[in-house]
């Protein structure tokens, strides 16, 4: 089998690149049997601590495979959600690195990330409604990052738009210039790896459940949550690093290297 998700280990972050370029990445079920392993076995890394998802070439992801769906349309979508969950369910923070336009499944991998930078020249558009389908996998993750007005104006319709207009609906996290792409995921990296696993996994939890519940059983669960933080080995060690200003062991780790 061709490798059409390639794996680059850069310090403490996993780079899982898209690499069908030749299909604009579009989700066949070979593509998306890879990616699930390959975010399998990077949340089981007990060295990766950022998963950066991106893709090769001029797009980052043209959504199904089109052509095999004619033909097998049961391939991708019994292995789509479990990604998706994957991603959203991770411990370990997801950024996705945003190269080029998207269409239908490849914004719902774009939203279910945590943190989502893109190339300004980067388009984007439900596309689904003008071939007949639906954008209902995807509507679980994004209809928890776009705004609603937004999400019916650009379901219904199917029209493109821009990198400053995902940013503004609440798709992206922010849209830079092509050229400062790779500056701009690398300094979210770097945030990211400041902070503890422990606490980055918690405070996860905290943005899944705490506006979703009603507001006395969720004071009282993230009450404990936070007590069970306070206690924690991990943030006794990080206050005291902090009382004799120095930076905690998760922060001041040297990178494993590249491979």
């Amino acid at each position: 089998m061709n490798d059409l998700v390639r794996q680059e280990v850069a310090g403490e972050v996993t780079i899982l690149t898209l690499d069908s370029p030749g299909s604009r990445n579009a989700l066949s079920g070979a593509l998306l049997a890879q990616l699930r392993a390959a975010l399998a076995g990077a949340l089981d890394d007990p060295g990766c601590r950022v998963i950066v998802l991106t893709g090769a070439g001029p797009a980052f992801c043209a959504g199904a495979d089109l052509k095999e769906s004619r033909t097998s349309p049961a391939a991708a979508p019994e292995l789509f959600p479990e990604i998706l969950q994957l991603i959203w369910d991770s411990g370990k923070p997801v950024i996705c690195r945003v190269n080029g336009s998207a269409r239908a499944g490849g914004i719902g991998l774009i939203a279910a990330c945590d943190i989502a930078v893109a190339s300004q020249s980067a388009t984007f558009a439900f596309s689904e409604v003008r071939i007949g389908a639906t954008p209902a996998i995807i509507a679980v993750p994004c209809l928890r990052r776009m705004s609603p007005r937004a999400a019916a104006e650009y379901f219904l319709t199917g029209e493109a738009f821009d990198a400053q207009r995902a940013v503004e609906i609440g798709l992206l996290t922010t849209a830079v210039p092509k050229i400062q792409l790779d500056e701009e995921v690398a300094r979210y990296m770097d945030l990211l790896l400041r902070g503890a696993p422990g606490a980055l996994a918690a405070t996860k939890e905290v943005l899944r459940v705490a506006g979703s519940v009603p507001v006395a059983s969720g004071l009282a669960r993230m009450a404990e949550l936070s007590a069970a933080r306070f206690a924690s080995e991990e943030c006794q060690q990080g206050m005291a690093a902090f009382a004799e200003k120095r930076e905690p062991d998760w922060a001041a780790r040297r990178p494993r290297g590249r491979s």
